[in-house]
């Protein structure tokens, strides 16, 4: 069917209409892919393969490639899709969105409610929903006739930044409201909750940043706010943000829904417009139901996949909430009940130091054990030189110890006037406890690092860093045969992976026959893995995944790469000139470049294939156009895929950093802005004639 449906798509005329039966497969393929959608990441339910989900949307992207009148804003290929932000814009909330009041034991909630209770006495106790308190960041989402319009971060509580290109990604937020049985969604619908990382998430991206030598986040929350505040929306997508609505809003009217009148239906009402809900909720009748929960979770809390910081209780009855109101602050009818952040002291009795794959020096704190958020903690990070100037530590110290985002333990500060006489102040080693190489720290820079490239905590870092399953997937090569092999010098460097034989690993402890022709096969098959997982592998300090890809689109070849200027590596849109630098002093390191040398030898991928590479001229490298109003034959995509096969790239909006505004007939506000900013404004003409420069 995909390729029925392509090949007919394709014998038509450019411009022309789809015909009915191509508009009703596109309609039937959102309508399949979506629910897949809701399926497999609200419900955790899945109800297609990944390789039929793969093939239908597949089709459903070259139906739309070939009818750009096909997509809609809530087609499923249409999540992420959009140039990289200039900056975010401030966004006044239809309602204010305000922060809750906190109380932090079940005797202050008792306090809380009584002062509600006393502006309507009346009422005694009443139903109250008691939600948990996911630790995220808000959200206000704005629906209009169904469609998501635009997402916007609580901000002040008056007014929030624009993320609507950011929250596209988000798979749990859908993109048009699910309403049955052809019924009309109401005019405005306002959706609020809380944005965040799933703890595994969290975990999986600090690993990454340490493998890229990039700072670690110290905890989900911060993680996620980073994200929703970056500019690639693409960035946000691969974060994998959650997403659990907690309140809905209709401001104009509801359309043929009922509206719901309590907090309860509320929630019920958002599960059937297809919203994630915190499924551990409860509808309390009394105080002491709401202290049960409360007591409840406090343990319970540990076990969840996510963060929470304690529950949220809310009056139920949307009558009692209007009557209540707010105080120039908080909703009075609404109460965060916290729970004390776990936060206990110990003993420090040594500091040891740990060495990372990019030569990092962490100093990591030896500590008496004591019982943190339901496990024995007794290392915690120290993070850094920094760090340790600003706590002063002394061997033989009191600390104060917690979980950074309740995962990682950290030193939070000195009880200093517990400290006993004639301690020692710590100082960072002068030399790399490994290798024993003088250590450096790089001005500007918070990390100390060895830089001996031949420093067996160095190697192991990069022997398993080059096996892991986002670079060259050495099944196998786990960190503790790494470190064995290390210990035996079996492997002094990655490339001896590729001179090892069944006689070099027979000899070897707990190495059976079977394991090592399985190892031996495994890496004969990295062998074919591309030039961009090779890159990646390498280890370059700050680059990851994704810079490999994009210097590897740019650079197709590794002897390319390394000739390279360092400032035409900085002008890649999404490298800079501090990734470049990074490159640049890598591939200038005689060690290295042998490294490259025995590699290529060995038959590894240090090039793309032949249909990978473009080695058309790109005489727009670094420039940013705008393309507004109609050109005279040029289509907008077609002008945008020239402008970027160029190496230029196509913003949204005009703005200071705009190089060209490609200008065609009823430009309106962006011409207008162009005038305003100065910028450079070219005719179609123009832009061609800029494109075959070289």
């Amino acid at each position: 069917m995909v390729q029925e449906q392509a090949e007919r798509a394709s014998a038509q005329t450019a411009g022309l209409p789809p015909d009915l039966e191509i508009e009703t497969r596109a309609a039937e393929l959102r309508s399949q892919l979506q629910k897949a959608s809701y399926a497999y990441y609200v419900l955790d339910a899945p109800e297609l393969p990944d390789s039929v989900y793969d093939r239908l949307y597949r089709e459903l992207q070259t139906l739309e490639d070939q009818y750009p009148g096909l997509q809609t804003s809530d087609s499923p290929t249409q999540r992420v899709g959009a140039e990289p932000a200039e900056q975010f814009t401030s966004v006044r909330h239809n309602i204010p969105l305000y922060s809750l009041e906190n109380a932090f034991d079940t005797e202050e909630y008792l306090d809380w409610q009584a002062r509600w209770q006393r502006l309507e006495p009346d009422v005694g106790e009443t139903t109250a929903v008691a939600e948990l308190k996911i630790d995220g960041n808000a959200l206000a989402l704005t629906y209009e006739n169904g469609m998501l319009i635009r997402g916007v971060t609580r901000g002040d509580g008056i007014a929030g930044e624009d993320i609507t290109q950011n929250v596209r990604t988000i798979r749990t937020i859908p993109l048009r409201l699910h309403i049955e049985n052809g019924q009309a969604p109401p005019p405005v619908v306002e959706v609020r909750g809380e944005a965040f990382l799933p703890l595994d998430v969290f975990d999986d991206i600090n690993q990454k940043r340490q493998a890229e030598g990039t700072a670690l986040f110290a905890n989900p929350r911060n993680a996620a706010a980073g994200t929703l505040r970056q500019l690639d929306a693409k960035i946000v997508a691969e974060r994998q943000l959650d997403f659990f609505a907690y309140t809905v809003l209709m401001p104009e009217g509801t359309g043929d829904l009922d509206a719901p009148t309590t907090q309860w239906t509320a929630l019920d009402l958002l599960q059937t417009l297809r919203f994630r809900v915190n499924p551990h909720r409860k509808l309390c009748q009394r105080a002491a139901e709401v202290a049960s929960y409360y007591d409840e979770w406090e343990e319970k809390r540990h076990d969840l996949p996510y963060l929470t910081d304690g529950v949220v209780v809310k009056l139920d009855s949307f009558e009692l909430q209007d009557r209540l109101g707010f105080t120039n602050k908080f909703p009075r009818w609404a109460i965060a009940l916290k729970y004390p952040a776990e936060e206990v002291p110990t003993t420090l009795n040594k500091i040891t130091v740990q060495v990372g794959r990019t030569g990092a020096i962490t100093p990591v704190a030896e500590l008496s054990p004591v019982q943190l958020a339901g496990t024995t903690v007794s290392r915690a990070t120290l993070h850094n030189a920094d760090r340790l100037i600003e706590l002063d530590l002394h061997l033989g110290d009191t600390v104060v110890v917690r979980k950074a985002g309740e995962i990682i333990p950290e030193v939070v500060r000195v009880l200093s006037d517990l400290r006993p006489k004639g301690a020692k102040a710590y100082q960072l080693p002068t030399n790399c406890p490994v290798c024993d190489q003088p250590v450096v720290k790089p001005e500007g820079e918070a990390v100390t690092r060895c830089v001996n490239q031949s420093c067996p905590a160095i190697l192991s870092g990069s022997l398993r860093h080059w096996a892991s399953r986002d670079a060259l997937d050495i099944s196998g090569l786990g960190e503790r045969l790494v470190q064995s092999w290390i210990d035996q010098s079996v492997v002094t460097s990655i490339a001896d992976l590729y001179d090892l034989t069944l006689e070099d690993l027979l000899p070897l402890e707990r190495m059976g026959k079977q394991l090592a022709n399985k190892l031996l096969q495994a890496i004969a098959l990295s062998k074919q893995k591309p030039w961009a997982k090779v890159l990646y592998g390498l280890g370059i300090r700050l680059v990851g995944s994704t810079n490999a890809q994009i210097l590897a689109n740019r650079f197709p070849s590794v002897a390319m790469l390394a000739a390279a200027d360092e400032s035409v590596i900085a002008q890649i849109y999404g490298i800079g000139p501090e990734i470049a630098q990074s490159v640049r002093q890598w591939f200038q390191l005689p060690a290295n470049q042998q490294l490259i040398a025995r590699l290529e030898a060995a038959g590894l991928q240090l090039e793309a294939t032949p249909q990978k590479i473009d080695q058309r001229p790109q005489p727009l490298m670094g420039k940013s156009f705008v393309l507004t109003g109609t050109l005279p034959t040029l289509k907008r995509a077609e002008a945008k895929a020239q402008i970027q096969a160029a190496g230029g790239r196509v913003s949204g909006a005009p703005s200071a950093k705009t190089d060209y505004v490609v200008v065609g007939e009823n430009a309106g506000s962006k011409q207008a802005k162009a005038d305003e900013l100065g910028l450079k404004q070219l005719t179609e003409a123009e832009l061609i004639e800029l494109l075959s420069s070289s």
